[in-house]
């Protein structure tokens, strides 16, 4: 158990011998001022209503039952309201390092999740251009999620749903057909909603040279899904499975979600339309379903949704999350609303919305809006190409999802300490340059029998507590679905590992020392190696 965990254990025991109730979970974090200790919880004031007592009363009581040393603490003090400060044993810190440089690749690596199914759908572009900026903070984020789930116990597919019917297509092909009877020397133009860019002309050329007996329609969408997975690839995300929207109509699967709900009794009829009572499920008015044989009796745009998300349920996937841009934000009471129609025994909160805001690109102070290409939007590939597919990762998954993000194409493509992923990258560099120079196999590096409580400057004491947090803070980035939190706490790690590089030697010194400082060496390496691993991102040994 890290840390954290043994003051859990040893708070529960506690709170349980006040007369707190077996299900208590105590709230254990790390305090922002360093001042305030190591560790502290709010256990008093969760406690203070069921046990009828003030917080900071509940607060000494406590005190009165921990015991210190099996908490793996020296000292505690109450602060505030009734937080309760700890202050770590130095020397069971230092010997937590131990446990990092066993578990290598694996450390960090839980069984939370059990191996239950959970299904992360993102990116789910139409195949009408390629891939913009906005799906690639999707493809970053996606596939964060997806790891994160998959580090912490979880059964995880990465699923791509593809919107290939509707009107964008109609709008493609159309596009396409236009340019094709340009290459005839026929006048033709876009039609309003199609698109512009260099990408439809060559799409036409090719299918004039030879169109492989297919239509126009099929011809395009066969040819930019070829050009999206070339970006996905580019941009190193990898998926399991691949869902037409048009499947579920082939497959009569939209159908069937029609004549469920009409079953159900959640739907009615009103000026020809067919309605599905949407408010009882939080929804702020009603909404259409299918439209009114005047305004063409098409189906509206969430009824494939909920039939899709059907699906997902049907193939054992009681967990899915779906990443997708804010612009989506009305989709999420609707397909919810759908699902809960069918009393299908789908938990009210599924699927799981993770919304993200816009990409602002920038470069030398302006912002870049098109991309020659595709005509009217910057494309993933232009950045990758740009700055390379690390610091495109990182970047687009450094914030909050739900924030704007602006991309700064010259910070991104620097090599300062200004620069995040380099400056991650780089740390990682310098522990692997400490083996590199010491002449020392890193790998078989054996620190079993090495005194590590000698660690004991205040640098080396602050690295190590930041290198044993990787596995709680891994977890808490899993739990809420936000890899910004992982990108933050590497980047912090970074910090304390350059600063402790700076100003203490590991080589030359005696050979307690040394080697007591190549193992922390070590233990950076790996935390840092294994969280830039798992965001999708290189540990380069040299830079």
């Amino acid at each position: 158990m890290n840390s954290a965990e043994v003051l859990r254990a040893e708070l529960v025991r506690a709170a349980r011998s006040l007369g707190a109730s077996d299900g208590v979970e105590p709230v254990v974090e790390r305090p922002r001022d360093e001042g305030h200790g190591d560790l502290a919880t709010n256990l008093a004031m969760q406690l203070a209503k069921p046990l009828k007592k003030k917080p900071r009363d509940v607060a000494d009581a406590l005190l009165g039952v921990i015991d210190l040393p099996r908490a793996g603490a020296t000292r505690a003090e109450i602060a505030g309201p009734g937080f309760i400060n700890f202050w770590l044993d130095e020397s069971l810190v230092a010997n937590k390092l131990q446990d990092v440089i066993a578990a290598n690749e694996t450390f960090g690596r839980s069984d939370a999740g059990k191996n239950e199914k959970v299904n992360v759908e993102f990116v789910s572009a139409n195949p009408t251009g390629p891939l913009h900026v906005g799906h690639g903070r999707q493809a970053a984020l996606g596939d964060a999620i997806a790891t994160l789930l998959e580090w912490t116990g979880w059964d995880v597919t990465r699923e791509f749903y593809y919107n290939d019917a509707g009107a964008q297509i109609d709008n493609l092909a159309a596009s396409v057909e236009a340019r094709l009877n340009e290459l005839k020397g026929e006048k033709a133009e876009i039609p309003e909603g199609g698109y512009h860019g260099e990408y439809i002309k060559e799409l036409a050329e090719r299918y004039a040279v030879n169109s492989e007996g297919l239509s126009v329609r099929d011809f395009a969408v066969r040819e930019l899904r070829k050009e999206q997975d070339l970006d996905l690839q580019a941009f190193g995300v990898k998926f399991d499975k691949y869902y037409l929207e048009s499947s579920l109509y082939t497959d009569g699967k939209v159908e069937e979600t029609v004549d469920a709900l009409v079953k159900s009794g959640m739907t009615y009829e009103s000026e020809g339309a067919l309605w599905l009572k949407t408010t009882e499920f939080g929804d702020d008015k009603d909404r259409v379903m299918r439209r009114s044989a005047e305004r063409g009796g098409e189906l509206t745009y969430f009824v494939p949704d909920v039939a899709y998300h059907v699906t997902k349920w049907k193939r054992g996937f009681h967990r899915a999350i779906d990443v997708q841009g804010a612009d989506h934000h009305s989709t999420v009471t609707r397909v919810r609303a759908g699902l809960q129609s069918l009393k299908m025994g789908v938990p009210p909160q599924y699927p799981e919305y993770v919304l993200h805001q816009m990409v602002t690109v920038m470069k030398q102070g302006e912002e870049v809006k098109i991309s020659k290409r595709a005509g009217s939007y910057v494309t993933v590939r232009d950045l990758i190409n740009e700055v390379g597919r690390d610091a495109v990762r990182y970047f687009f998954i450094m914030r909050k999802s739900d924030s704007q993000l602006i991309f700064n194409v010259d910070l991104a493509a620097s090599q300062s300490e200004e620069n995040p992923v380099y400056y991650i990258q780089m740390a990682h560099a310098r522990m692997c340059g400490i083996f590199r120079v010491g002449e020392v196999d890193r790998e078989t590096f054996d620190s079993g029998r090495v005194d590590l409580t000698v660690l004991t400057e205040k640098e080396e004491q602050d690295l190590i507590k930041a290198l044993v947090d990787f596995p709680a803070q891994l977890s808490s980035a899993a739990e809420s679905l936000e890899p910004h939190r992982l990108t933050t706490y590497l980047h912090e790690t970074a910090r304390l590992a350059h600063l402790w590089y700076h100003k203490h030697h590991v080589l030359g010194q005696t050979a307690e020392i040394t080697q007591a400082r190549l193992a922390l060496a070590r233990g950076a390496e790996i935390v840092l190696r294994n969280g830039l691993t798992l965001l999708g991102i290189t540990a380069p040994e040299r830079m």
